[in-house]
């Protein structure tokens, strides 16, 4: 394909070299809508190539992620007619668990936008976002052991951490799917909106992320993930680039300005009073 020559060289996406996904580029974020409406938009081989010329992209030029299916529904899974193919050589290959610890290891935060169906490697796939948005349509969860292999793309040990390890094996163990208000109430997911208000949703998010200084943010991201052992360490570490950042100067006088501006302004209404 066209764009695996393309994307080893540049950070642009051009729309036209996806055939299994729907791309936006703005200034400061990425829009991926997974488009495989024949299928639930079920992930195969393609979308995960495809997904790797994104996430080149977003490596070499950091913007905010935000992914969502189309037609209502997110992914209704990993390919059932690939994966029912697949042997111990391609497990091991790790093909949905790379892209996906890809994506949750991108510079910038992800966000994922859900609807309808969200299930198996499609739920995997939410996993590894930083945040989870929903519509009340949302149905969320791993029915891998169903058909005889585990959830082996994250789920097994992200899914824990978010929830908590009681509601994961209800998940992983015993097929529980949650519905929108279920996943809510565990804060699988943090917000619920009408299917035609998900987007904008998404972007108000988008835009809360930019109103931050873009190298706070990366650098916050990394150390939040990074293992205990690391801490305090790190946490130094990283404040200590920051301190020295023409950022963190700005920012902080500017705060120091409009406060002053605040008490000037106060000082002047009680005299006219």
């Amino acid at each position: 394909m066209a764009a695996a020559a393309s994307g080893a060289n540049t950070a642009t996406l051009n729309p036209e070299d996806f055939s299994t996904l729907k791309i936006e580029e703005r200034g400061d974020r990425v829009v991926v809508l997974l488009n495989r409406p024949e299928v639930r938009n079920a992930i195969d081989q393609q979308m995960v190539d495809e997904l790797h010329l994104v996430c080149a992209a977003l490596e070499q030029n950091p913007k905010v992620l935000i992914i969502a299916g189309t037609e209502g529904v997110f992914a209704s899974g990993a390919d059932i007619a690939q994966l029912r193919e697949r042997r111990r050589d391609d497990a091991l290959a790790g093909i949905n668990s790379g892209i996906f610890v890809r994506i949750a290891k991108l510079p910038m935060p992800v966000i994922a936008a859900l609807d309808g169906f969200c299930l198996g490697g499609g739920a995997e796939l939410a996993y590894a976002a930083d945040f989870r948005i929903g519509t009340p349509g949302v149905r969320i969860g791993n029915p891998e052991t169903g058909l005889g292999i585990l959830a082996a793309a994250g789920a097994s040990w992200r899914l824990k951490e978010l929830v908590g390890e009681p509601v994961a094996k209800e998940i992983l163990l015993a097929g529980l799917v949650l519905r929108a208000d279920q996943a809510l109430a565990i804060h699988l997911i943090t917000e619920i909106h009408e299917a035609d208000e998900l987007m904008d949703a998404a972007h108000a998010l988008a835009d809360r992320i930019g109103r931050q200084d873009p190298l706070a943010v990366r650098i916050t991201k990394s150390v939040f993930h990074a293992p205990a052992e690391a801490h305090p360490l790190i946490d130094q570490l990283a404040q200590g680039i920051l301190f020295e950042s023409q950022a963190k100067f700005d920012r902080m006088q500017a705060f120091l300005d409009r406060k002053s501006d605040k008490k000037s302004d106060k000082q002047s209404d009680r005299k006219k009073k």
